[in-house]
């Protein structure tokens, strides 16, 4: 196994590793979670009975309801200002959903003749069966679900007087940028404590029919750092190619709730208590198929995610949560400020990353403020980034260049090493320094511009794949630079094929650049072909992303061939001249005469 083969091993099993001890961390924080809410409720159940009660609320069901009965009459309200409509329903007596009415629902490829039926406004918590704020656990704080909803401005109220005397309030009020302030009251006239329960923050739903990112899930962060939970990991999914048994629920937190968000790829239901939360749960449920023109009867249903904010027992008869919730898109810089203004991190709903998330942020700031300057189109806006980095990068590729013609001048007297000492393996690689340090060739500098230039393309990756501002961005022929630039589909043998032209000017560039670039001396001859034919690799991996990402990576590759060529044309400096050898006759010290 040659030692490239080592690498790549190597860095599979520490990945395979890292993998493991986090799903570990997360089985223990999830059963953690669990069993202190469950010792809880069981403590508050074993409590005697209060004056004037019968005794403690029961512990909180683990299978609440999932819905409501649709036999009672269902109450509606509509609330509308400049960025968005919200539907209220007293089935629940919570916020059904949020239309968003700069955003369109889906952007159709070229390719797609048929289109979703119905509203065409992008909508969150649509086709949930819970509406947000919807309080859960058992039937004394739930009975039959109706609540009456009165209006009063921008203000809903929802009220709810169950059997057990138990009076349910919730309020909310509209703000702007997306924010809405929401309170729910929980009051037992009779003195007894407040049962536990469980409240409804959102479920992570699809877009529509082609939004098959799996991007759909949970996040919520601790107050120190985020974690996120996607759609795939309640599947079963795990490293690689791996499956795991398929998961119900996902428990986590420890009095540390800071906010919970039930995101897609690119808008989300963020709640933020004002005081952190005990814990929080998140279900995985099937939803209604959309409503298409092409029903497939074969198809999976697709598939959301449920978040809600989890409360023990406590020892109050009257128990009141205040809760902001932003419903919106993710954009960064409103995030950032919700963040800044609430204190939480709220722009970490970005799911950026700790590393990559500082190039990621950089990035996108630097494309906002280029398309907000010049007014140009996101697609142009990503080539001028790209421009200004390979710029910025200019000197180090062309003194790497250099670098790479000198080592290619070697390649003869490096083989002659290899030759000479090929029965030495520790004297080999000693010789060979010797003789790139005296033709000051650094045989690593070759490497340096890509590993330079590597977070800047992470950065892209990640920051592409929640910018909503490149959703529905046209450039040239493709018409949403967030997907994949597909202009028709190749039928054959029952299979359909998407044509990508994006991805395949890629891959031509990346193969351009691969044979302008020399090897490097004495690499073995099936390495030279393997690294030769790598754009291949690259071309499979990221056919299927989004346009955005296949355009900054064709436009760097067709910048680095020009750079290449210009370099190649430059003539290398001249190296410095050898001191004169001494002549021994002119030195020579002449003998006195006696």
């Amino acid at each position: 196994m040659d030692k490239t083969a080592i690498i790549v091993v190597t860095l599979c099993a520490l990945l395979f590793g890292v993998w493991l001890v986090e799903e570990g961390k997360v089985a223990q924080e999830q059963n953690r979670a669990r069993a202190i809410f469950d010792a809880t409720n069981q403590v508050a159940q074993a409590q005697p009975a209060t004056a004037g009660g019968t005794g403690a609320a029961p512990m909180l069901s683990s299978a609440p309801p999932v819905s409501f009965p649709t036999n009672l009459a269902e109450q509606t309200l509509v609330v509308t200002n400049a960025r968005a409509r919200y539907t209220f329903t007293s089935r629940g007596g919570g916020l059904d959903r949020v239309d968003l009415l700069d955003y369109p629902e889906s952007i159709s490829p070229r390719w797609k003749k048929t289109k979703v039926a119905g509203d065409t406004t992008a909508s969150l918590n649509t086709r949930a069966p819970l509406p947000v704020l919807a309080v859960l656990g058992d039937t004394n704080v739930v009975g039959d679900g109706q609540f009456a909803l009165t209006r009063t401005g921008n203000s809903v109220l929802a009220r709810k007087i169950l059997p057990g005397g138990l009076v349910v309030t919730k309020r909310f009020d509209l703000g702007t940028n997306y924010l809405i302030n929401a309170s729910v009251r929980l009051e037992n006239p009779a003195g007894r404590p407040v049962p536990a329960h469980e409240l409804v923050t959102g479920t992570a739903t699809p877009m529509d029919v082609d939004d098959n990112s799996q991007a759909e899930g949970v996040m919520w962060y601790d107050g120190a750092s985020a974690q996120d939970q996607l759609v795939s990991w309640f599947s079963g999914s795990g490293f690689a190619c791996t499956r795991g048994a398929p998961r119900a629920e996902y428990w986590a937190g420890s009095n540390n709730v800071v906010w919970i968000a039930a995101h897609n790829q690119y808008f989300t239901v963020l709640a933020m208590p004002h005081e952190p939360a005990p814990r929080l749960v998140a279900r995985v449920l099937d939803l209604p198929a959309f409503a298409s023109v092409e029903t497939d009867p074969n198809a999976a249903l697709p598939r959301g995610v449920q978040t809600s904010l989890v409360y023990p027992t406590g020892t109050n008869s009257v128990v009141e949560h205040q809760i902001a919730f932003y419903v919106g898109p993710k954009e960064y810089r409103t995030l950032a400020d919700i963040g800044l203004t609430y204190q939480n991190h709220a722009d970490n709903v970005m799911n950026f990353g700790r590393f990559w998330g500082f190039f990621a942020k950089v990035l996108l700031l630097a494309m906002n403020t280029l398309h907000d300057l010049t007014t140009l189109g996101y697609g142009v806006v990503i080539v001028l980034i790209t421009v200004i980095i390979k710029t910025l990068f200019w000197p180090l590729t062309a003194a790497s260049t250099r670098s790479m013609k000198r080592m290619q001048a070697l390649g003869p007297e490096l083989k002659a090493l290899q030759e000479k000492y090929k029965d030495d393996a520790q004297k080999l690689p000693a010789k060979q320094w010797e003789l790139y340090k005296k033709h000051k060739v650094n045989p690593m500098s070759g490497c340096l511009p890509m590993l330079i230039q590597m977070p800047v393309f992470i950065g892209f990756f990640t920051m592409i794949r929640s910018a909503i501002e490149l959703r529905g961005a046209h450039f040239l022929w493709v018409t949403d630079l967030s997907k994949p630039d597909t202009l028709f589909m190749i039928h054959a043998g029952g299979m359909s094929l998407p044509f990508n032209l994006l991805p395949l000017l890629m891959g031509g560039a990346m193969l351009w650049q691969a044979h302008l670039t020399p090897p490097s001396p004495g690499m073995d001859p099936a390495q030279q072909k393997m690294m030769r034919y790598m754009p291949l690799m690259f071309l499979v991996f990221l056919y299927n992303y989004s346009a955005g990402l296949a355009l900054y990576w064709t436009v760097n590759n067709l910048l680095t061939i020009l750079q290449t060529k210009l370099t190649k044309n430059l003539k290398d400096p001249a190296p410095p001249a050898a001191p004169p050898a001494s002549n021994p006759a002119l030195t020579r010290t002449p003998k006195l005469k006696k």
